[in-house]
C-alpha cells in the first residue's frame, strides 16, 4: 500500500484463467481505498500464517452467505474481490478452507458475494475487446516499440522523489520507453523479400535506383557513368556497381539480394540505343531509349517514394 502497509486480499477468477498480477495492480487501489499507487504480488508464506482462516491451496469464499469467510464483513476480515466473468447465478468449485476439501455447485449471488468486481485475468484469443469492437484475435506480429514497467528500483537509487496528493514526498515510478530501429529494419526485411533476397519499399531503401554495368565495352562503362551523374543531378540516388572484373549473372544476383527498387542495367542493349528498367518487386523489365532514361527513372523514383 502506498503508506508502506502489506495488505492481504483475495481474487477471485475462473480456474482456467491465470492472474495477471500487472493487470491488478492497475485497479486495485481504489478497491481497497488506497489513495497511491499500489504495488501486487503473490501471497507469501508468512501473509497466509498470518490468517488463519486461509487454507493454502483451498481457499474459498466459505459454504453460505451466513458464514462467508472471505470479504471485509465476513468472518476474515479480507477484502474478496471478483474477476467479471464469475456473475451472480453461475455455479463453481471452490476451495472449502479445509485441507483437501473443495465445494461443489457454490451459486454466486446466492451461496456467497463480493466487495468489488475487477478485471485480474491474462488476456486471451475471445476476450470482449475493451471498445466493443467484438472478440479478441491473436496474431503473430513484430515487437518493434518497447515500453518498459521499471518500477521503483532505479528512483530510489537516484533519490527521485515529487510531492504526491497529500503534499508528502513520493518516490517516482520509472518507464522506459523505445523504438528499436535496427527492429524496424529486421522487420522490414522480414516483411519484403522473396527467394531472391530482399525488396525495400521506395520510402526506406537504401537508395532509389542500382545502375548495374554489364560488358567489356569501354562504352557501356562510360554511359553508366554518365547515366549515373546525371540521375543524381536529378537528386536520385544511385548504387552503381562498375566492378570491372564481375561477371553479369553475378551483379544480376547481388543487386536482386541487395534489393533496390529499381534496377537499371547498362549493356549489350546500348547497341541498339536502349537501357534496361526492371523492377525489382515484379520482376517486370522494360527496354527504354538512352536518351530517355533520367526521365523514365526519375518518373519510377518519385512514384514509389
Amino acid at each position: 500500500m502506498p503508506d508502506g502497509e502489506r495488505r492481504v486480499a483475495v481474487i477471485a477468477v475462473p480456474g482456467d484463467r491465470d492472474v495477471d498480477l500487472k493487470r491488478v495492480e492497475a485497479t486495485v487501489g481504489e478497491h481497497l481505498g488506497a489513495a497511491g499507487e499500489v504495488t501486487v504480488e503473490a501471497a507469501t508464506a508468512e501473509d497466509l500464517e498470518a490468517h488463519p482462516l486461509l487454507v493454502r491451496g483451498y481457499i474459498g469464499p466459505g459454504l453460505e452467505l451466513e458464514k462467508q469467510v472471505l470479504g471485509e464483513e465476513a468472518a476474515s476480515g479480507i477484502p474478496y474481490l471478483v474477476d467479471p466473468r464469475v456473475v451472480p447465478g453461475t455455479r463453481w468449485i471452490t476451495g472449502a478452507n479445509h485441507r483437501d476439501q473443495h465445494v461443489f455447485g457454490l451459486v454466486a449471488g446466492r451461496d456467497f458475494t463480493w466487495d468489488g468486481v475487477i478485471e485480474s485475468v491474462v488476456v486471451q484469443e475471445g476476450d470482449p475487446a475493451p471498445d466493443g469492437s467484438g472478440p479478441l484475435r491473436t496474431r503473430r506480429g513484430i515487437e518493434l516499440g518497447h515500453i518498459f514497467h521499471l518500477g521503483k528500483r532505479y528512483a530510489e537509487a537516484l533519490g527521485l522523489q515529487v510531492l504526491d496528493v497529500n503534499g508528502k514526498l513520493s518516490t517516482v515510478t520509472m518507464g522506459s520507453y523505445g523504438f528499436g530501429v535496427t527492429r524496424v529494419l529486421a522487420a522490414i526485411a522480414e516483411a519484403n523479400n522473396d527467394e531472391r533476397g530482399l525488396v525495400w519499399p521506395g520510402s526506406v531503401a537504401p537508395a532509389d535506383v542500382h545502375v548495374v554495368a554489364t560488358g567489356k565495352d569501354p562504352a557501356i562503362a562510360e554511359a553508366a557513368e554518365t547515366l549515373v551523374a546525371s540521375l543524381e543531378a536529378q537528386g536520385v540516388s544511385v548504387m552503381f556497381d562498375d566492378r570491372p572484373k564481375v561477371s553479369p549473372g553475378v551483379k544480376f544476383s547481388d543487386a536482386e539480394l541487395v534489393g533496390v527498387p529499381t534496377i537499371v542495367v547498362v549493356g549489350r542493349g546500348l547497341a541498339e540505343g536502349t537501357i534496361e528498367l526492371k523492377d525489382r518487386r515484379s520482376g517486370q523489365a522494360e527496354q527504354v531509349p538512352v536518351d530517355d532514361a533520367v526521365t523514365a527513372v526519375v518518373e519510377r523514383v518519385s512514384s514509389l517514394r
